[in-house]
């Protein structure tokens, strides 16, 4: 019994640990990249907040793909008439952990 309850608080702290440190990655990355000179987490700046994109696209299973192809491409008329420039630079696998992030805020 001793052991079962001490492998499972063990596996509770490293599933903390890896949720914490994926959400630094995400926030890392955008940071890197350049993201947050249009977007906070909770603000709007040029464009919208992350958290208003995570809660516009909660439960849309397609949604990750779709930002994902936007944020490379760029795109305009979502969020208003502010078009959000391409961005060809950031590499796939930083792109798909940020959207990931992205779309993990609450």
């Amino acid at each position: 019994m001793k052991n079962t309850w001490m492998m499972t608080a063990a596996s509770a702290a490293l599933l903390l640990m890896t949720g914490v440190a994926f959400a630094d990655d995400g926030l890392a990355l955008a940071q890197k990249n350049g993201c947050m000179a249009c977007h906070g987490v909770d603000k709007k700046i040029v464009g919208p907040a992350y958290k208003d994109v995570a809660k516009k696209y909660a439960g849309d299973k397609g949604a990750k793909a779709r930002l994902v192809a936007k944020v490379k491409a760029g795109g305009k008329g979502v969020w208003g008439q502010v078009a959000m420039p391409p961005n060809p630079q950031v590499k796939p696998d930083d792109l798909n952990k940020i959207v990931t992030w992205i779309l993990s805020l609450k």
